[in-house]
């Protein structure tokens, strides 16, 4: 099957989505829209092309993280300067139930850090980061290379790993 992921749009009809994480469908429903309007963040949706049926979104946005908060092996490699380190969050990633354990997640996944990799020669960032919502999120993530970062429930993707996939 052919899927398209594209930016979430007026006519994507978003109350018929759930993925059964009360967090993440209420921001899809309700706040998903108005990010992307006031450019907090860019959300994309997956769907098949012949349809606009949603069976996931992402959401990436710029973000920061303190310096303090990256382990050791890799802050040695940063200048000292730098009290924060410029990444790109994403925010959120989610599957609507009916499309789960199908490797869709996986597909997002892949199109969010092709996306960074095509924007970082135009714009700096460390990293790619994530906030699990929950331990099976972490565990998820955690599958594709992303490394917890100390005192905190972020996990951190470097964007040389990440140039590395795609180059």
């Amino acid at each position: 099957m052919n899927y398209l992921t594209i930016l979430l749009n007026s006519r994507h009809i978003r109350n018929k989505f759930s993925c059964g994480k009360e967090l993440l469908d209420n921001y899809f429903w309700k706040q998903a829209k108005q990010d992307v309007k006031r450019k907090h963040s860019a959300c994309f949706v997956l769907s098949d092309i012949e349809v606009d049926n949603i069976k996931g979104y992402y959401t990436i946005s710029s973000s920061s993280i303190s310096n303090d908060l990256i382990p050791n092996s890799f802050r040695r490699k940063l200048p000292k300067s730098y009290l924060s380190i410029p990444t790109i969050l994403l925010g959120r990633l989610a599957i609507d139930v009916y499309y789960q354990s199908q490797g869709l997640g996986k597909v997002l996944l892949i199109d969010a850090l092709k996306r960074c990799f095509d924007i970082s020669d135009s714009v700096g960032a460390f990293a790619v980061i994530v906030d699990p919502i929950d331990y099976s999120a972490e565990l998820f993530y955690k599958k594709y290379g992303f490394i917890k970062l100390p005192d905190s429930n972020k996990m951190f993707l470097p964007m040389k790993t990440i140039i590395e996939l795609f180059e």
